[in-house]
């Protein structure tokens, strides 16, 4: 499963903030798995005494499961060039604190579709209770090397 994730993005470790999908449905919805654990490199700084998972991975985390949902509903692999860029951020709100030993629930939707710019409402869950939400504003581009 991870390996099919990284044939649809770039990132890689430490980056890869995605583990595994665990439903979707094409150009509709994903949800998705990041395993929060203490070895994350960021945990080293943020904070030593109280180790949690920074809002804004919280927030990549959700954008990468955006670009998961979007190539995968293209059914073909991106090209080398093709990057999925964040380019909004909208009504973002955090409710929990994301510690090691948390696990990521990750639900992605599809909301519209304007010119080559998906839109999405986002939602972080750990258990039953909501870690974070947004909506999330991304854009397939063509880069050059």
């Amino acid at each position: 499963m991870i390996q099919e994730i990284m044939n649809l993005l770039p990132h890689r470790y430490p980056f890869l903030l995605i583990d595994r999908v665990i439903d979707w449905a094409p150009n509709e919805y994903l949800v998705a798995i990041k395993n929060v654990t203490f070895n994350e490199p960021f945990f080293q700084g943020h904070f030593p005494v109280r180790p949690i998972m920074p809002g804004v991975l919280i927030t990549e985390a959700m954008a990468q499961a955006t670009g998961v949902l979007a190539f995968s509903s293209q059914g073909i692999a991106p090209s080398p060039n093709s990057l999925y860029m964040l380019v909004g951020l909208d009504d973002v709100s955090f409710r929990r604190v994301v510690e090691p030993g948390d696990q990521l629930t990750i639900r992605v939707e599809l909301k519209r579709l304007i010119r080559g710019m998906g839109i999405f409402q986002c939602e972080a869950h750990v258990g039953d209770e909501l870690a974070a939400r947004a909506q999330i504003k991304c854009v397939a581009k063509e880069v050059a090397e």
